[in-house]
């Protein structure tokens, strides 16, 4: 039964942390998936992670690249999973997907869209009634993830 994440963005975006969780995985060997709500989202994300740094990039595709078995981090909008990732990234509204075969699902939401907030505390309540293990995490005010449940 994975882990489930809650990340309450509310100081920085999603194009500024979605990279360092990224990297985490990849320090830990670990692969992933991340669903975004949209197409054009998904290519904006990207186009970002190519770019995001002058020093480097962080590896990863999308359908449009193909080879996703190569891939160790896959951008999508479904809910598959073809490069056998165990830690899948939702953002910009994507749904809760099976969890079945992941080891982490991590939700991360813009604490300063109303909506997504309403879906977080959705997913909060479906996710702690199928028995998963659920955290949630907020910013300090020195930019530090603290766990608040």
């Amino acid at each position: 039964m994975p882990e489930v994440l809650f990340y309450h963005l509310d100081r920085q975006p999603l194009e500024r942390v979605l990279p360092e969780l990224l990297e985490k995985c990849l320090e830990r060997g670990w692969r992933s998936i991340v669903q975004l709500g949209s197409e054009e989202r998904c290519e904006a994300i990207d186009a970002h992670l190519w770019t995001y740094r002058d020093e480097g990039f962080l590896p990863h595709g999308t359908a449009k690249d193909g080879h996703a078995e190569s891939q160790p981090v896959w951008l999508t909008t479904g809910d598959d999973n073809p490069n056998g990732a165990t830690v899948r990234f939702l953002a910009d509204g994507a749904e809760l997907p099976d969890a079945s075969g992941y080891a982490r699902i991590v939700m991360l939401f813009d604490g300063n869209d109303n909506d997504a907030v309403d879906r977080a505390r959705a997913a909060w309540t479906t996710v702690k009634a199928a028995g998963h293990e659920a955290t949630y995490w907020q910013q300090s005010d020195r930019g530090r993830w603290e766990r608040k449940a």
